[in-house]
């Protein structure tokens, strides 16, 4: 079995303004931390591109060559894990409209988040933001940073 462990955090400098995203992927003890910016975005975009950023970093069922590959998400976003985990199936079905019949708001990234989990084992644990969490303070200060437009240096000691 192989477990992958990913934080995430999103940031935006406005909302719409400049924004950061960040995703910590951790493998065995091996840590690789990602991050982008978008000019002109919200926080709650960033905060869903951590996590299909941070999807996309990880092997689908299919390629895992018969192992089991189970991925954890840590968030402190409620609606990024409410979206994944309660709305989205449902977004779906009555093709991509809310319960108030109002379009979806960032049906792009749902969409694209929702191949992307459809492609895995997930489960998801929520963080309390701004807490002290090392891994989501983490996050939060390299979301801030591309948002910020400054440099942060990212690990990554992964060897693929």
């Amino acid at each position: 079995m192989s477990k992958f462990i990913i934080y995430t955090d999103g940031s935006s400098r406005g909302n719409p303004g400049p924004g950061g995203f960040a995703a910590i992927i951790i493998k065995e003890g091996k840590v690789r931390e990602i991050g982008g910016r978008e000019e002109m975005t919200t926080n709650n975009r960033m905060e869903m591109r951590a996590v299909i950023e941070g999807l996309k970093k990880t092997p689908p069922v299919r390629q895992a060559q018969g192992k089991k590959v189970l991925i954890e998400i840590h968030a402190d976003s409620e609606y990024v894990i409410k979206g994944a985990t309660e709305w989205i199936k449902n977004w779906q079905k009555n093709n991509w409209r809310t319960k108030a019949k109002k379009d979806v708001l960032n049906r792009d990234l749902w969409e694209e988040m929702l191949i992307e989990l459809e492609k895995r084992n997930v489960t998801w644990q929520k963080v309390v933001g701004h807490s002290g969490h090392e891994m989501n303070d983490r996050c939060d200060e390299i979301a801030t940073s591309f948002a910020d437009g400054d440099r942060v240096s990212l690990r990554n000691s992964f060897t693929s």
